[in-house]
């Protein structure tokens, strides 16, 4: 920089031009403010084992003392806590959101609830024979990352979204305990399933078939349809969102279960946007997530 005001005070020997461009070059190696993403595990007595997530940690965290808020990001079915990270870019998307203050700083938290054998391998936030994830989020993985990552700790503070099966799981989460979420934004959300499609060889050991029967027995959508107004009045304080591809083969549940929110006075937003069930998709939905859950804190 002292250079640059060299030239400037000698401008007749460099134009002015010049100056712009060395000036635009300067800046531009200045060291740029960014986040970093950590992995860390929580032993769960609930599920008798050891589960890893993935924290994304602003570029101030550990230099100021505050809080932050928090945003629960969960993965898909056959994915892993990983895969936000590897196949979804989300800390390239939120560092830029955070420099250009579309986003602020938070700190999102990526739990595991999967993997890609999803025949003998455990997939899905609910609790289903077996596996009891929802008590585990709330009762283990919650408490822990808020105390340790200093985030959280009220309504106002807290956000949840996730896609496919981490849409879905998102949503019934806020459903079921709209007290915790100011928000949530389901990215093509798997919200229900009527198929009777389970897959496998042996239906009672097959793990898919587990977590298949565990969306349909907490369908988002009946939720709302057998809600009560004291129900719905709790929902009204949830900020929602709902965004899906228009050729994705989950589009026709958003489109429902945003209709059956309307007819019951629960106000959400509904984005048809081009695109199918992939990460291009949900990588270019992170652009329009994270703004929503900033606006919505406190």
């Amino acid at each position: 920089m002292y250079l640059l005001l060299y030239l400037f005070s000698h401008h007749k020997i460099f134009d002015m031009k010049r100056i712009a461009f060395l000036a635009v070059m300067a800046l531009a190696a200045l060291p740029m403010k960014a986040g970093r993403i950590i992995t860390d595990s929580i032993p769960s007595n609930i599920l008798g084992e050891t589960v890893a997530y993935n924290v994304y940690l602003p570029d101030s965290f550990g230099t100021e003392d505050r809080a932050y808020p928090v945003v629960y990001l969960l993965h898909g079915l056959s994915d892993d806590y990983r895969a936000w990270d590897i196949k979804g870019g989300m800390q390239t998307v939120i560092d830029e959101l955070i420099r250009s203050g579309e986003a602020r700083e938070m700190v999102v938290i990526m739990p595991n609830a999967g993997g890609p054998d999803i025949h003998n391998t455990w997939n899905g936030y609910f609790n289903m024979p077996g596996r009891n994830y929802e008590d585990f989020f709330f009762g283990e993985l919650v408490p822990e990352v808020e105390k340790k990552y200093n985030c959280g700790g009220s309504k106002g503070m807290r956000a949840m979204m996730g896609l496919s099966m981490g849409g879905g799981g998102s949503t019934v989460y806020c459903q079921r305990h709209p007290e915790m979420f100011s928000c949530c934004y389901a990215m093509s959300p798997w919200l229900d399933n009527q198929s009777g499609e389970v897959g496998g060889d042996n239906p009672q050991q097959d793990k898919f078939m587990l977590v298949s029967e565990a969306v349909k027995a907490h369908s988002a959508i009946a939720f709302v349809e057998q809600a009560d107004e004291e129900t719905l009045a709790r929902l009204r304080t949830v900020a929602w969102f709902f965004d899906c591809g228009d050729d994705d083969f989950l589009l026709q549940q958003s489109m429902d279960m945003h209709m059956r929110m309307r007819a019951a006075g629960v106000h959400s937003e509904l984005r048809v946007r081009d695109g199918v069930h992939n990460w291009e998709y949900w990588h270019l939905a992170l652009r329009l997530s994270l703004p929503f859950v900033s606006r919505n804190f406190n």
